[in-house]
């Protein structure tokens, strides 16, 4: 759609006139909250009246004050909380025609035919038939004298849109659902705090975690702190499995490990159907190992806490395409769902992907596990290939040799999620035959020869590390081009793995233009992008990005709190980046920002002065806070300092002015489950890219590759991860400003000012597409950009 066209389409795209209701029902999942203040925002700004209904369905049986109109101020300071401020309840009154008879007068004596509902598969199948009823409801409503006919005419129609709100991501048909990410945050803060007692007392550790029919959370779990087991109710183990999972955690501790981590999803069952408990699991290893064994049982903890910036992101978005979907409907659109593919919102209809959800649940029944986890999605199954491909390690007389030597060096600044990207490297490496290098310092070290045989052992417990274990250093490699290519010969690398930014796309650039002069460098070489900022061409996701995402939002929300109870005051706050304004546009609208200034979006003094404005006219309206990202290299001559100094002198007498600049705590600290995963993951994938082009350039005893296609960058695009040749990726690249020419995010903009009551257009080129659950098996490509 042209962006004429699409401006008018939304500017045609008027609420006004309708009335949406939305609720949050069955159980409760972190980022529901954003979901809600994005549907409330968005109705608003497209002149819709929008409605609370608290407590669910239950609300919207008993009505009265359940029922509640909805404003923009009432919905501020929710971005940040869990659960879900307007309530749920499961509801057995709404189960029975008679309370949907209720239901319906409550909805049409307030004009309420718009509804959104954000909870799982059978919240949503009873919106479904409730849309499905509404007719004959609003006949019997017109018999019974309730309402009049001239009612029942104007509000013929019910439209109905879903958002899956549910922690354990059992609902087919999107990647992720609200809650997910948030849930595995939970999960892994624990894990990562058990691991250190463990270690200290040589101890096992068997955690519960929850999903009753799915083991999204325990096999994600498992993949991001490299757990020794995991035990799952889609994949049952094999019959014997005590005995091979005692013979694993034995081999684990005999190799020098202190520790041991099983994990058990509370739904984990054998191939009988009995269950398999976290007691169960601890009393065979106590029995028959004598280890010292500890069950932890996470329960609600998982539901708790802030939502992660992920969740947040994704909440917004959502809720924002949910309202845009009910002011497209008409009486013969079906009910739909917002769903996440890739990095794309999408639409499908709400009972194909609730059919594809039961259709899981019935293969389960009737013992089909492999059918299970093919109907769980690519991601799902992607997810347990690589954990049983990275967990279980084969003995050494089952490995393929291939006589090959890979080596994997980390390029650029740290970012967190580099280490699990090199351990997934190796161990897969080993898993395929060959000798597996690690480089120290980046191509400094390689000059060095700072070089060194890994075995599978030496990689254990790097998952959970932040920062780079191997060390990395900026230094590119074209002055020491001729010391690298005699390291390559003394070591007879076969191939070179980069897990690094926009220093890792220049150095496998220089090495590639070096070819011709040394033949060493003809070999497969292939780039994973990590960097925080999140600016590498080629790729709309790094590793790294998503845990500095939630170091900004997670600071961003305790400077927030910092002015509860004192006088107005706005924060002004510098993000890293360089001339990428990833984290400052994104983290805004996960910390509910008022504006964020990016390089790729020229600003003036006057658009100052009217941020300026906007804030005193929200101050006035009893908004407490208010809050500013700025991109460190934004402006020149507009500094944070500037900005502060102004806002401070404008704001004088409104409100008064903090700033704070955020610096290199961006990089730190441990990854988060999503870059755990994305680097995991991808890196796996890299490897076993390089295993296939070893196999195809070894000709005569020898690897020669020469190829444009030899020389890759594997990246994210879309809803799909592609190994794109390098050379090809220059003209999408703006070498002096170190970015992409094109960025995905930069059309998440108009939504954070949309939510912070700015009046803008939204470009809508990628909505109103209804799209449908593809039942066969995706292409080989096709991947997942959430965990």
């Amino acid at each position: 759609m042209a962006q004429t066209d699409n401006k008018k389409f939304f500017e045609n795209l008027t609420g006004a006139g309708k009335a949406i209701a939305v609720l949050t029902s069955g159980g409760d999942a972190q980022g529901m909250n954003a979901a809600v203040r994005a549907v409330v925002r968005m109705g608003i700004y497209v002149g819709a009246k929008v409605y609370f209904v608290h407590e669910g369905y239950q609300g919207m049986v008993d009505g009265g004050d359940n029922i509640k109109e909805a404003t923009w101020e009432s919905v501020s300071s929710m971005l940040q909380m869990g659960g879900t401020v307007i309530g749920s309840a499961r509801c057995k009154d709404f189960r029975t025609h008679e309370g949907r008879l209720k239901a319906a007068h409550n909805l049409v004596q307030r004009g309420i035919t718009n509804l959104c509902v954000i909870g799982g598969d059978g919240s949503l199948t009873g919106a479904n038939l409730f849309r499905e009823e509404w007719s004959g409801l609003l006949a019997e409503l017109v018999q019974q004298s309730l309402i009049d006919e001239e009612a029942a005419q104007k509000y013929s129609a019910l439209h109905i849109v879903g958002m899956v709100g549910s922690i354990d991501n059992d609902f087919c048909g999107t990647d992720m659902t609200i809650g997910t990410d948030s849930a595995l945050h939970r999960i892994i803060e624990v894990v990562d705090a058990i691991m250190t007692t463990a270690q200290s007392h040589q101890r096992t550790f068997v955690l519960e975690v929850m999903g009753r029919h799915c083991g999204y959370l325990a096999l994600v779990s498992a993949l991001a702190c490299g757990a020794d087991w995991v035990l799952i109710p889609e994949m049952p183990p094999e019959d014997g499995w005590e005995e091979k999972m005692c013979q694993k955690l034995s081999a684990t501790r005999s190799r020098g490990s202190r520790l041991n981590i099983i994990i058990v999803a509370e739904g984990a069952i054998d191939r009988h159907g009995k269950a398999i408990t976290s007691s169960i699991v601890k009393d065979l290893v106590v029995q028959r190992l004598g280890f010292d064994t500890r069950v932890t049982i996470l329960g609600h903890v998982q539901r708790g806490g802030t939502p992660s910036a992920f969740d947040r992101i994704l909440a917004s978005r959502m809720g924002v395409e949910a309202v845009l979907a009910l002011l497209e409907t008409t009486a013969n659109t079906a009910a739909c769902v917002v769903s996440l593919r890739g990095n794309q919102s999408v639409r499908l209809p709400l009972m194909e992907c609730v059919q594809m959800t039961q259709e899981v649940q019935k293969a389960m029944d009737e013992k089909r596990f492999e059918e299970a986890v093919r109907l769980r999605g690519r991601s799902f199954e992607n997810n347990l290939k690589t954990y049983k491909l990275l967990a279980h390690r084969k003995p050494e007389s089952e490995l393929p040799h291939s006589n090959f030597n890979v080596a994997v060096l980390n390029v650029g600044a740290p970012a967190a999620g580099m280490n699990a990207a090199v351990r997934s490297a190796v161990r897969v490496g080993i898993s395929e035959g060959h000798k597996m290098f690690a480089v120290s310092d980046g191509f400094e070290g390689f000059s060095k020869g700072q070089i060194k045989e890994v075995k599978w052992a030496d990689v254990g417990g790097w998952t959970g590390q932040g920062g780079s274990l191997l060390g990395t250093k900026r230094t590119l490699p074209a002055k020491h081009i001729e010391k690298i290519a005699e390291q390559m010969r003394q070591y007879n690398i076969n191939a070179l793995l980069m897990i690094g930014g926009f220093e890792a796309l220049l150095g496998i650039m220089e090495l590639l233009a070096a070819r011709g002069t040394y033949e060493e460098l003809c070999v497969p070489m292939v780039m994973v992008p990590a960097t925080v900022s999140n600016n590498v061409p080629g790729s709309d996701l790094s590793i790294g990005a998503d845990t500095a995402l939630n170091a900004i939002t997670d600071t961003c929300d305790r400077i927030k709190q910092s002015a509860s109870g004192t006088k107005r005051r706005v924060f002004i706050i510098e993000t890293m980046g360089g001339y990428c304004g990833y984290l400052a546009s994104v983290g805004g609208l996960a910390a509910g920002a008022d504006a964020a200034y990016i390089f790729e979006e020229p600003f003036d003094i006057r658009d100052l002065q009217s941020n300026v404005e906007h804030l005193t006219e929200k101050m006035k309206t009893g908004i407490q806070r208010g809050l500013i990202l700025r991109n460190e290299n934004s402006n020149e001559n507009y500094t944070t300092d500037f900005i502060y100094q102004l806002y401070s002198e404008e704001g004088r007498g409104v409100f008064d002015c903090r700033k704070n600049v955020l610096g290199h705590m961006q990089q730190g600290g441990s990854p988060s489950p999503f870059d755990r995963n994305f680097g995991t993951k991808i890196a796996a994938k890299a490897m076993q890219w390089i295993t296939k082009k070893l196999s195809e350039s070894y000709r005569q005893g020898r690897v020669f590759a020469n190829t444009e296609d030899s020389a890759c960058l594997l990246g994210m695009r879309r809803r799909a991860l592609v190994f794109q040749p390098v050379v090809q990726l220059k003209d999408e690249t703006d070498f002096i400003h170190r970015t992409p020419k094109e960025q995905w995010w930069l059309k998440l903009r108009p939504l954070m000012k949309i939510l912070a009551k700015y009046k803008t257009s939204y470009d809508v080129s990628d909505s109103g597409q209804l799209e449908h659950v593809v039942l066969s098996r995706p292409k080989e490509s096709e991947a997942m950009a959430a965990i």
